[in-house]
């Protein structure tokens, strides 16, 4: 497997004022892309996206992802060919279905949140080719509607996906797929499967890979396992695909039962702590990336524990000399 592209996110909690440090900091280091996604209630994604790319030279920048149901997809279009023409090949954006209870909030779920990526994804792609798009779907519904100006090159466009169904429709509507944190080694050997599947239905050539992967590194590695713990505990309750690919989840609603919240993190096996993120020394987490790429990650981003943007600190500090050895 060649060597990965390496990413870091910028987490939606962190105050926006400092992105543009944040950035030039990632970039001055070494990191190839930053991502963003669009959290309800947090300061929005495509202005971030302009903020970070506009503090940077190379830096790619993504979002991963928007939520399809809150988009009409002329308006996305119109942010998307801002950023494509002012930053060519540097923009990197992403749709996906968003929580739920989220777009139930705010009067946006969709019947069919699948129907909602596939349409939107299908009319921005068409939009930004220059077309006139005429759409009466389940939930696109465009009449002669075409955009003015276009980018010179039409970006790749990611899906956000974590179940068979989202991942094929990623393949088969995609350029890119966005695996969330979670994802092991066999998780995305798995996932690579059913995004070949939907590749292989539309005749698609190629889908680039974005792993998200916490993240802490430290020179007392143990010290770094333990700080993920707890990060690790509240996100065993989401994560039933990333599971079953390794064949736990029997064992992890078994542990929820037997220790609750409070306890479940100091009895999170160390085994899963090596596939289920990347946690400890610096060579320790320079070996989980290598896994991820291995199993065929495009590109591993870094994701930050909740809340603390001075991971970025210890990535550049502690790890990136190691990777660049």
């Amino acid at each position: 497997m060649s060597k990965p592209s390496l990413g870091v996110i910028f987490h939606p909690a962190f105050l926006p004022e400092t992105l543009a440090d944040y950035a030039r900091r990632a970039e001055a280091a070494g990191f190839d892309e930053l991502w963003l996604w669009d959290d309800c209630f947090q300061p929005g994604a495509l202005t971030s996206a302009t903020v970070a790319l506009a503090a940077t030279q190379r830096l790619k920048v993504g979002i991963g992802i928007v939520p399809a149901p809150a988009y009409n997809p002329l308006f996305a279009t119109m942010e998307i060919t801002t950023l494509a023409r002012v930053f060519p090949g540097r923009f990197l954006p992403g749709f996906g279905h968003g929580v739920d209870s989220w777009m139930k909030q705010i009067g946006a779920a969709p019947p069919s949140s699948l129907k909602a990526i596939e349409e939107t994804v299908d009319a921005v792609r068409r939009l930004l080719r220059g077309e006139s798009v005429t759409m009466a779907g389940s939930y696109v519904r465009l009449d002669n509607v075409q955009m003015m100006t276009v980018p010179s090159a039409v970006p790749l466009l990611y899906v956000g996906a974590m179940r068979e169904k989202t991942l094929q429709l990623a393949g088969r509507v995609g350029d890119g797929t966005i695996l969330t944190d979670m994802s092991s080694p066999a998780y995305v050997r798995w996932a690579r499967t059913h995004v070949d599947r939907g590749m292989a239905e539309s005749g698609s050539k190629a889908n680039r890979v974005v792993v998200y992967c916490l993240a802490k590194v430290t020179p007392d590695g143990k010290a770094a396992r333990e700080a993920i713990r707890p990060l690790l505990a509240s996100h065993l309750h989401w994560a039933s695909p990333q599971l079953s690919a390794l064949g736990i989840v029997d064992e992890v609603q078994s542990m929820i039962g037997q220790y609750g919240a409070d306890d479940l993190a100091a009895h999170i096996p160390e085994a899963w702590i090596d596939v289920l993120c990347a946690a400890g020394t610096p060579e320790q987490v320079a070996a989980s990336i290598k896994g991820l790429a291995d199993a065929g990650a495009d590109s591993v981003v870094l994701q930050p524990v909740d809340g603390d943007p001075g991971c970025l600190d210890e990535y550049i500090r502690y790890l990136m000399p190691v990777l660049r050895g």
